[in-house]
């Protein structure tokens, strides 16, 4: 059992978390009903595979699963927001002043953005509801 505040593992049946002493709520049972037909931690894997694109075509497929549409809506938030801050370094990186200092900086944010799909991806296929910081909780309110 994980502690939903810190995210520690804590022993089966805990109803406090051994670090921070939140109150464990145990997790509903994950439904493994899908309106796509696919099995829950494929779709939400999917939901990530093209980034924001395969997240919007899977939050209008998904109708059923929670868990998906999760993973559907972190996915169009958080690389809607990639893509838009990408544009953003493509415009600034034509100045003549900062265009250096916007490539070398567009390069470690591109390697970041990459590492960051790809700890989705996998996370979502282990089944795992995880939740990057920010980005998962609008994504849980609003899926």
């Amino acid at each position: 059992m994980f502690c939903p505040k810190c995210g520690i593992e804590n022993a089966e049946g805990s109803k406090f978390c051994q670090k921070c002493g939140s109150m464990i709520v145990p997790e509903p049972a994950k439904s493994t009903d899908t309106s796509t037909g696919l099995e829950p931690n494929l779709a939400a894997l999917l939901s990530y595979a093209l980034g924001w694109i395969t997240g919007l075509i899977m939050i209008l497929l998904e109708k059923k699963n929670g868990f998906v549409r999760f993973h559907a809506m972190q996915s169009i938030i958080t690389f809607g927001a990639a893509t838009f801050v990408g544009i953003a370094f493509h415009v600034l990186g034509g100045l003549w002043l900062v265009g250096s200092l916007v490539a070398a900086l567009s390069a470690v944010v591109w390697i970041l953005v990459v590492i960051l799909w790809i700890v989705l991806m996998v996370k979502a296929y282990q089944g795992e509801r995880y939740k990057f910081p920010l980005v998962g909780d609008l994504a849980e309110k609003h899926s």
